[in-house]
């Protein structure tokens, strides 16, 4: 009797976790436009599509009656610092500074309307939705707390990165072309840092997180700078003769073309 017991509460169990995971069975489908990105001498920037839809593994549940996304771009990482300066004896000097280790070098937030709209205060620390509620860390040691969205360096370290159009936030860029298909642009400027950059897509219908799905592209440099490029950092001996040849010569061609006869 007890074994009965026990079988029919795994089976109770087992087809409570099928009802609760059929209560929302959509999942995303999604690309970019150009998964690999090169940057030449003329490179200047450029805008990448990402486009999808929203699909139902069945008819377990009705729709809702519309979706909300919300698409974070993060780029390579790296640790930056901000700095105060502050006017002293007629001279601006750096009186403090913060640093922000592995944060990434790029970050975009794109949705179809202000992120307050699409979930609660709560949900959105939580899934981190906005440049505000993004976790950046603050300090180099491990004991270094996140740094809050009113702290004065935190908010001058995201303008800086802002006014290069490295950050950005934009609540009207996903566009629904229908009730479940749509594109966003992911605009990339020209002093974009190269490598990998990951995309994340959430999706939130009534205020509640549904689901979500991750892609990926990459900017590469080709040509001359990533030849320079790859010899500094696998090679720094030549990559020293290179550049000392090159300016040996820059200066040679000088004289030759500016000498007084």
């Amino acid at each position: 009797m007890r074994a009965r017991r026990v079988a029919a509460t795994i089976a109770l169990a087992l087809i409570a976790a099928g009802l609760a995971g059929s209560a929302h069975a959509e999942r995303l489908i999604v690309s970019v436009s150009n998964h690999r990105v090169t940057v030449t001498p003329n490179y200047a920037g450029e805008e990448l599509v990402l486009f999808g839809s929203v699909e139902r593994d069945g008819p377990t549940a009705a729709a809702p009656d519309s979706y909300d996304l919300v698409v974070t771009v993060r780029g390579p990482r790296a640790d930056m610092v901000t700095r105060r300066k502050e006017r002293r004896f007629g001279i601006w000097i750096n009186t403090d500074a913060r640093q922000f280790p592995n944060v990434p070098g790029y970050l975009a937030v794109f949705a179809n309307r202000p992120i307050e709209a699409i979930a609660s205060p709560e949900v959105q620390r939580r899934q981190q939705l906005g440049l505000a509620n993004v976790r950046l860390q603050e300090g180099a040691g491990p004991a270094d707390a996140e740094a809050l969205a009113d702290d004065v360096f935190r908010h001058a370290f995201v303008r800086l990165q802002s006014r290069h159009g490295l950050y950005r936030e934009d609540t009207t860029a996903v566009t629904f072309l229908t009730s479940t298909l749509f594109r966003t642009g992911i605009p990339l400027p020209a002093a974009v840092p190269i490598g990998t950059y990951e995309v994340e897509i959430k999706l939130f219908a009534n205020g509640a997180y549904i689901t979500k799905t991750e892609t990926a592209f990459e900017i590469v440099k080709v040509g001359f700078e990533q030849f320079v490029a790859s010899t500094a950092r696998q090679n720094g001996f030549v990559y020293g003769l290179i550049t000392t040849a090159m300016a040996l010569m820059t200066g040679w061609m000088a004289s030759i073309v500016f000498r007084r006869d």
